[in-house]
Order: C-alpha cells, then structure tokens, then sequence
C-alpha cells in the first residue's frame, strides 16, 4: 500500500482516485470544490485544506486538472504543491498542457529534491471504469520504474515514451487522429441517414465494421444518446488543439524538422 496524493477530482481525476483507494492505497486529495469530492470522502479519501498539505502528507503526488492555468494554481504559490514536496518525493502530472509547460514543471520539483513525470492518459471515464485505460509517461527511466506499479493501478497499459514533455507531445498526436476519426464516422452517419437509412441502423453497422476502433465503439452510440453527464468541455477540448496547433507550428519551424526534410 501507497501513500498517495490526488489534485483534481473531476470525473477522471474522482475515479482514478477510487480505482486507488479499491487497490489499498492511502490516498490524501483535494478538489477546488470539495463537494464534488464528498463520494471519494465516503469511500475512505483523506481531505487536505490545500495542494501543499496533500504533497507534504503523501510520497506521491498525482495532478488532473484541465489546463495549464489551472496546472500552475495548484502548483504555485504559497498553498501551491510545489511547498510541500522534499527530497524523496514524486510528482505524477496526468494533465494534458503543452510539452514546455511540463518541463518547465519538472525543473521547479527538481529543485525541491523531488522528481516529476508527466502522464497523460488515453481512453474516457467508461475505459477507466472497465480497467482499460492506457497512460503514455514522459520523466526519467529509473523514475518511471519506481512509478509504474501504481500507474497499472489506474490503467493496465503503461508505456514509457521517452523524457519529461515527451508523453504530452504522443498525448496530442492521438488526440489528433480521434477528433479526425470523430468528424469522419460522423460525417458517414449523416450520409447513411440522408440516403434513407435509420440513424440507428447506420451506427449498429459502423460500430461493427471495420472502421470501429476502440473510442468509434464506445463515442459512436453518442450521435443516438448523449450521457447524462457531459464527459468533457468543449472550451476544453478547443485548449488541446490549440496545443496540438502550436506544437506543430513549433516542430516544423524547428532546425532538426528542417534537417530531416532535406
């Protein structure tokens, strides 16, 4: 059993949390809104006053939160994480900002003696939940082999992808190629649809075909019911191109893009 410390309890940060506590682990959180929290306290969750009480408490410290602003509001500042960490402690970021962002971070938690990766995950809150999630990790080796084990505990496929900032930029690339795989399958139901075939039938199909990946599976049933509880915010999801964007921009503007073309 871990001592562990989880920021950012929103849908995927409050059922990582329980995937943790159902594995045994002791884990200390806080949330902006702590009654968004309360089920996790129910389940035998820790609440702290700030982020830098839960990372002076634990060894391990995770952060989910949405952006980059909200990256540095709980890391920075006198109630910030970053106080709380020491020589000997870990910092796990499962949030989706840019490369730069997170290296920047892990230079601020060195300097305090601890160490950093960022982890940024692939899949919803329905592969969580079904034990399916893949975590994409960027920090050092020997790190990411003290880390693992508790990261198979969130989701079974654990992959290390290279240096600290490395794991966001494979995050962005997959969330290229969903929204891409989003808009065409959309695209397909509504010319199914408007060549006289029931919505339900054309998505019965496609979710069987050969076009039906794991997120067409189980996002594709969306286009006929939407979940009762929105799983993502669409401001949110405009940041993560916006990175995406920016990051491209960066690589081919970049010396060694230049170099390879020629």
């Amino acid at each position: 059993m871990a001592n562990l410390g989880f920021i950012g309890l929103g849908v995927m940060g409050g059922n990582m949390v329980a995937r943790l506590l159902e594995k045994g682990h002791a884990v200390t959180g806080y949330n902006r809104t702590r009654s968004k929290a309360q089920w996790l306290v129910d389940r035998g969750m820790q609440w702290a006053a700030s982020p830098r009480a839960v990372a002076q408490k634990v060894d391990v410290t995770f952060t989910m939160v949405t952006n980059a602003t909200a990256l540095a509001a709980v890391t920075d500042g006198p109630d910030g994480l970053l106080g709380g960490l020491s020589t000997g402690k870990f910092h796990i970021d499962m949030s989706t900002v840019s490369p730069d962002v997170s290296r920047a971070l892990a230079a601020k938690v060195r300097e305090k003696g601890a160490d950093m990766v960022d982890a940024p995950v692939s899949g919803s809150v329905i592969t969580l939940q079904q034990g399916k999630l893949s975590v994409m990790v960027g920090g050092s080796k020997e790190t990411f082999e003290r880390l693992k084990p508790l990261l198979q505990d969130i989701g079974p496929k654990v992959t290390h992808v290279g240096d600290n900032g490395v794991a966001l930029s494979m995050k962005i690339a997959v969330n290229l190629q969903l929204a891409v795989q989003m808009m065409a399958f959309s695209e397909g139901v509504l010319l199914a649809e408007k060549s006289g075939i029931p919505r339900e039938v054309a998505v019965e199909v496609m979710v069987h075909s050969a076009i039906a990946s794991p997120m067409i599976q189980y996002r594709g049933p969306f286009v006929l019911k939407q979940p009762d509880e929105a799983w993502f915010d669409v401001e949110h999801d405009a940041e993560r191109h916006a990175i995406g964007n920016g990051f491209g921009t960066k690589i081919e503007r970049s010396p060694s893009h230049h170099c390879r073309q020629q």
